[in-house]
């Protein structure tokens, strides 16, 4: 079983599968300088899109294949898609449903980090968490900009940046005085959904403040989606139990 990897979900999936006597291979991209590795084995780096994912599948030959990349992982899911197609493995998308408001959100959608950017142009002092890839988007800004993630940002920072480094999950309350510590007047986020990242939201509910959060790209069609571990588990044991003994064991097992 071939599991692309990097979530918290996917961890969670290789160690159950792991328990249950699965072979697991997760797929890791590498974009995390110390990142936490799952259970069972780990491959570090990209395929080559998806000509070299599909040769990747047609030479190793797992059983399926699951994507629990981020949700804004758009090119590998694209690139699972097209390669399972290519070559008859079975894919299945795990993906954490999204952030919903509540009561008190201050929430205004976009449909990418451009124009996340453009709706915090003039707002003051903005707490920027959409990851270090695409920090480079928000380089126009001329306000200060309180910019937070695991690693190093890749692109240019806004000129007035403060770089935090840390890696959640954030508590509510930490969150709260941050906000209150950096006077932040606007939170920027993608929607990745999950506990992990989501004290800010609420931080930012208590404080009143607003938020901007980019849509999810969308998902390739005819994959099947599902939300959690669990039904990810459920899904690879029908397969295991239609499948079982036509199959020699996948090569990096051998």
């Amino acid at each position: 079983m071939l599991v692309l990897g990097g979530t918290g979900e996917a961890r969670r999936l290789a160690a159950a599968l792991v328990t249950a006597g699965v072979d697991v291979l997760s797929s890791l991209a590498g974009r995390v300088a110390d990142p936490v590795l799952p259970e069972g084995g780990v491959r570090v780096g990209g395929f080559g899109g998806a000509d070299g994912l599909a040769a990747w599948l047609a030479t190793h030959r797992p059983r399926a294949v699951v994507d629990a990349t981020h949700p804004f992982a758009a090119r590998i899911t694209a690139s699972a898609a097209a390669a399972a197609a290519r070559t008859g493995v079975p894919l299945l998308r795990l993906q954490r449903p999204g952030w919903t408001p509540g009561p008190g959100d201050r929430w205004t959608w976009v449909d990418s980090l451009a124009d996340a950017a453009d709706a915090v142009r003039d707002a003051g002092t903005v707490f920027l968490t959409t990851g270090r890839q695409g920090v480079g988007a928000f380089a126009g800004l001329t306000g200060r900009v309180l910019v937070r993630s695991v690693d190093p940002p890749d692109g240019p920072l806004p000129v007035g940046a403060e770089l935090l480094l840390a890696r959640g999950p954030f508590t509510v309350q930490a969150e709260v005085a941050l906000l209150r510590e950096h006077g932040v007047d606007v939170v920027v986020s993608k929607d990745s959904g999950g506990a992990m990242t989501e004290a800010k939201l609420v931080a930012a509910r208590e404080l009143g403040l607003p938020v901007v959060l980019v849509r999810r790209p969308p998902l390739p069609a005819g994959v099947p989606v599902v939300a959690t571990v669990e039904e990810a588990v459920s899904w690879t044991n029908r397969l295991r139990r239609t499948r079982a003994g036509t199959e020699d064991r996948p090569s990096w097992n051998r």
